[in-house]
């Protein structure tokens, strides 16, 4: 099979570096891609956002799958276009994927299929901001009803920042505060059927101890051997195949990859938000982990074919992944400078690579930054201390001035488990 996937960050990365290593996979292409995926894949110059282009690329090399990686092009019908030329297509149409591209819609969404979530309040005027703030108070979670790279929500104990925030967005979902651990699901579905994955949890926030700002996220880790084994099955059951019921009775059914962001809170299960894509940076980790050869799985969710899809198959052992992020990130970052190093992870860790999310080639042919989150560190283990050992290790090789990243990326898991 031919595959085609699109997108250029460290999630594109991680699924090209999967399915280079799947012996299904008979040419793999990538547009536009970036440095490290262009090591496992042929790129191609083409908009990601360009519908019509995409489906063109994918007819002249006569793909037979293309995978849809960001947020963006999906929710613009990337997938829609694709699907009209008659190519199999892993991604949701442009109006099924609005469950991550309005806020709103998901919350509208989950009410009529009575998934568990936060109680809230859709905004779009400063009075209606204040009485809600008002309503929830402390700490205030305040997101912007449509796509914002992974940085539209702010959760603080700071009323005018929050009140700052909410006014700065043209509609605006102001929300009660989740107490309780953060999970990630991930699961594909065909608009039926719901194949949940591995669960992950990654770290938002940009320094240890969870200080500083919102990013689009400095790490992941996965198992988690803090949850419960019944965990993925009940998330399934009251949370994914509903949710997929419900947009199917729509009359727009979900075919894709479905993200739950979940929070286990004292009153039990609720949904944070829903992304219609795989998350970065957790897809570094729960692909680390993934037995089963990708390709398979996301053509019998772009055929709709899951119902007799065999179980998938998972490598014991744990994986981590550690963000290295450009000096000044997650505000305007630096770009441009020469990244060194990447070899001696190569040639020096056995169980340790790294994933490019903003890199380029420069003019000799090195590698240079060229965005916010640079590189993924992954590394998996026997458990999570040795997979976060190899992980920092392999990290300590590589050099970025200025650049930063945390420290503290599974830690508590590691050290409780």
């Amino acid at each position: 099979m031919k595959v085609l996937v699109i997108g250029g960050g460290a999630r594109e990365h991680a699924l090209c570096r999967s399915l280079s290593l799947d012996p299904d996979v008979t040419a793999l292409h990538c547009a536009p891609g970036n440095a490290g995926i262009a090591e496992v894949a042929e790129l191609h110059r083409v908009d990601a956002l360009d519908g019509p282009a995409v489906a063109e690329l994918a007819a002249e090399l006569g793909a037979g799958l293309v995978v849809v990686g960001p947020e963006a092009p999906l929710v613009a019908g990337v997938a829609d276009a694709v699907r009209a030329r008659g190519i199999p297509v892993f991604g949701p149409s442009a109006e099924a994927a609005r469950l991550e591209g309005s806020k709103a819609f998901a919350k509208d969404v989950m009410a009529s299929a009575n998934v568990p979530t936060a109680r809230s309040y859709v905004c779009t005027t400063p009075d209606e901001i204040d009485e809600a703030l008002d309503a929830f108070g402390p700490p205030y979670v305040v997101k912007d009803d449509g796509l914002a790279a992974g940085k539209g929500v702010v959760v603080t104990p700071d009323l005018a920042a929050a009140r700052e925030h909410a006014l700065a967005c043209e509609r605006v979902v102001i929300e009660e505060f989740l107490d309780g651990p953060e999970v990630s699901l991930f699961a594909v579905t065909d608009g039926e059927t719901v194949v949940p994955l591995q669960p992950a949890q990654d770290f938002k926030r940009a320094f240890d101890a969870d200080e500083g700002p919102n990013t689009g996220g400095m790490g992941a880790y996965s198992p988690l051997p803090w949850a419960d084994p019944k965990l993925v099955d009940e998330v399934r059951e009251t949370v994914l195949q509903p949710t997929v019921d419900e947009l199917r009775r729509r009359g727009t059914p979900f075919s894709g990859l479905l993200y739950a962001g979940l929070a286990i809170t004292s009153r039990g299960v609720r949904v944070i938000e829903f992304n219609a894509r795989f998350g970065d940076p957790e897809t570094q980790v729960v692909l680390a982990r993934l037995k089963t050869p990708l390709s398979g799985l996301l053509h019998a969710a772009a055929t709709g074919s899951l119902a007799t899809f065999p179980p998938l198959r998972w490598r014991d052992g744990a994986a981590v992944t550690v963000v290295i992020a450009s000096h000044n990130y997650p505000g305007t970052p630096r770009t441009g400078d020469p990244i060194e190093g990447l070899a001696d992870v190569a040639e020096r860790d056995e169980h340790a690579y790294v994933l490019h999310a903003g890199t380029k080639l420069g003019e000799s042919g090195e590698v240079l930054s060229a965005g916010g989150r640079v590189l993924s560190v992954t590394a998996t283990g026997p458990d999570l201390t040795a997979a976060r050992t190899r992980a920092y290790r392999a990290l300590s090789r590589i050099r970025l001035a200025d650049s930063h990243h945390r420290t503290d990326i599974a830690a508590t898991a590691a050290a409780e488990s």
